[in-house]
């Protein structure tokens, strides 16, 4: 079973910086695009951050020069180091992970979620 579990959530004043992070588990062969989204109530989740098995990144333009993707391997992990936040940031954040686990073809797991807050 695989399991995709964020961290780092929270309340963070305008201008201010959290760093996210998510980390999978279980019976895992490969990793494949890993990525951040976010929603609030009423829209749509949308595509925060993204970073492929190769390292190729994108961010949304919403994002772009404020927050950073990265990946660690090694550790089934992926990071967004979010700063300058506004508070049009704030959002439930979610990890995505394309996975592969033995005999099956790969898969999107998604963590739980977690609160960002950013106060004006």
């Amino acid at each position: 079973q695989v399991r995709v579990v964020e961290s780092g959530g929270g309340l963070v004043q305008a201008g201010g910086s959290l760093r996210l992070s998510c980390v999978a588990s279980g019976s895992i062969v490969s990793i494949n695009a890993m990525g951040w989204y976010r929603q609030v109530p009423g829209k749509e989740r949308e595509l925060v951050a993204g970073i492929s098995g190769t390292g190729r990144i994108n961010y949304a333009d919403s994002v772009k020069g404020r927050f950073t993707i990265s990946r660690d391997n090694a550790k089934k992990a992926v990071y967004l180091q979010m700063n300058s936040l506004k508070p049009e940031d704030t959002a439930v954040y979610y990890c995505n992970a394309n996975i592969r686990q033995l005999w099956e073809p790969a898969a999107d797991y998604w963590g739980q979620g977690t609160q960002v807050t950013v106060s004006s």
